[in-house]
């Protein structure tokens, strides 16, 4: 009984080691980016053809030079823009303009590209849903 015991804490002990590493993430190195969430324009209709703005919200070590904003639209991608403008702060905010193809329910998944030690790297992935109507 006492063996049994003491295999149901050795379990529950690991079980909580393993869930308390998975929700803390791990700290940036040295001039890396890590997207944290993305927005769209919640008070705008966005149609077909149309130029929308989205946002990404971000935590840096340091200020890397960020290059551009990648998307794939329900899977029809990577589709590069232009960075249109960057906050750094606490989260810091990276804004670009989009337009979408295809009407109907998109995912929309971003990420960034930025420069670390002289070398474009890219940032997570994120992803949101929202429509996209007919012009």
């Amino acid at each position: 009984m006492r063996s049994i015991s003491i295999g149901v804490l050795m379990m529950g002990a690991v079980l909580l080691g393993i869930s308390s590493c998975a929700t803390v993430p791990k700290p940036l190195a040295p001039g890396e980016v890590r997207l944290l969430r993305m927005l769209v324009s919640e008070n705008r209709i966005i149609k077909v053809n149309i130029p929308f703005e989205v946002n990404f919200n971000f935590e840096a070590a340091g200020e890397p030079e960020i290059r551009a904003a990648c998307f794939y639209f329900s899977g029809d991608g990577p589709h590069c823009f232009k960075v249109m403008g960057v906050n750094f702060g606490s989260p810091g905010t990276i804004q670009a303009q989009i337009r979408t193809k295809n009407a109907g329910s998109r995912r929309l998944e971003g990420y960034v590209l930025y420069i670390r030690d002289g070398k474009i790297q890219s940032t997570n992935v994120i992803s949101i849903y929202f429509p996209v109507i007919p012009q």
